[in-house]
């Protein structure tokens, strides 16, 4: 079974947290970024904030059926990486670091992070579930110990700063968890404080990142202190997942249907949102049904936008209404329309920055590069 790589390759155009973002790195670094995806692993070579070489590897449709486990896929994957940077060509020789996608671990403050046996032995087993992102940690891993490299991962999914209140439920026994998409809010927070001119650890923000899954966080001081669950529980529905649900719904749903703990994943993870009430998960095709009159089409698109705007309100109190600035960034945020009706209900509480696009790869060897250029302490896991 080989991946087929799809796209062009482009061409060259735990211990501290201290970031101080105006050093600037005086070497040339050169990093391998890993980021698998359910469906692909993107793949990229960067010389400091510079992609010089990057590319989908498509799995094929089969892929999943003969591979359930995601264990099971690391040596194709392994493979199908080497094949790629073969030929282009690149000389493995000449990389100062790898860094792949954090993957499922336990609960940790953000930052840049050495992998570590420990942390592989928590993926190999999954034991905070599994995820396709879990082998970008194995894969990262394996390439750094066969070419003798230092191997980071920045900014995880399980990254947790939570206030101890804002891990309250509100039911005994059941706790809040922070699972948001930390590797881009953490990027466009960086990003927008250096733009701004403010230390990252003076500033406040509220983050909306709206792609196939939402996450809309409050950021005090560089720190994620509350969010919505960008997995499944809380939150703005998406593309396909649900949002916050009334309890007493889902449990006659669950009762009257007999349903399983698996059926109930799938419905509220992949036949959810607007893929549940329109069938479809194209924003651009959502607003040509609009624009050809399906009133049920406005109605969603309506009451998603309601939503979101319900969240960044509710993040903006939690910092008291004293924020720098409203971000929002994603896939969805490269949408003017989108942009526009969102701006409507909250232009009054900041300015607004707008950060379009999935930029996972370029924060990711960022991350790596504040470490090797001793603008940052990697953490132990």
């Amino acid at each position: 079974m080989k991946p087929v790589q799809t796209g062009t390759a482009k061409t060259k155009s735990a211990k501290t947290e201290s970031v101080p973002t105006k050093n600037v790195p005086t070497k040339l670094f050169e990093i391998l970024v890993i980021n698998p995806g359910s469906t692909s692993t993107k793949i990229a070579i960067f010389q400091n904030e510079n992609c010089i070489v990057q590319s989908t590897i498509t799995l094929p449709s089969t892929f999943l059926e003969e591979f359930p486990k995601v264990i099971d896929q690391l040596e194709i994957r392994e493979q199908a990486t080497y094949d790629f940077l073969s030929a282009n060509n690149y000389d493995l020789s000449q990389l100062d670091g790898v860094v792949g996608r954090g993957g499922l671990l336990k609960p940790m403050p953000g930052g840049t992070y050495k992998i570590t046996s420990q942390m592989c032995k928590d993926l190999l087993h999954a034991k905070y579930g599994e995820h396709a992102s879990n082998l970008g940690v194995l894969l990262a891993d394996r390439i750094s110990k066969k070419y003798h490299l230092p191997a980071f991962i920045v900014d995880p999914v399980s990254t947790d700063e939570f206030l101890p209140e804002s891990k309250i439920s509100g039911v005994p026994g059941i706790e809040r968890k922070c699972r948001s998409h930390a590797l881009s809010i953490k990027s466009v927070a960086r990003s927008t404080a250096k733009k701004i001119k403010k230390d990252l650890s003076k500033t406040n923000f509220v983050i909306a990142h709206l792609g196939g899954g939402v996450s809309i966080c409050a950021l005090k001081q560089g720190k994620i202190i509350d969010s919505t669950d960008g997995m499944l529980g809380e939150g703005p529905f998406s593309l396909e997942r649900a949002g916050t649900l009334a309890s007493e719904r889902v449990i006659e749903m669950c009762l009257d249907q007999k349903l399983a703990w698996d059926q109930m994943i799938q419905i509220l993870t992949k036949e959810s949102g607007f893929k549940g009430y329109l069938d479809e998960t194209n924003l651009q095709t959502i607003y040509n049904m609009i624009n050809n009159g399906d009133k049920k089409a406005r109605k969603i698109l309506s009451a998603f936008v309601m939503q979101v705007v319900k969240w960044i309100g509710a993040m903006t109190a939690l910092l008291k209404g004293k924020v720098d600035s409203i971000i929002i960034t994603g896939g969805l945020a490269n949408s003017d329309t989108l942009i526009q009706e969102i701006s409507l209900y909250i232009e009054n509480f900041a300015p607004i920055t707008v950060i379009p696009g999935e930029l996972e790869m370029e924060a990711l060897a960022a991350g790596a590069i504040r470490v090797l250029s001793g603008n940052e302490s990697a953490k132990i896991y």
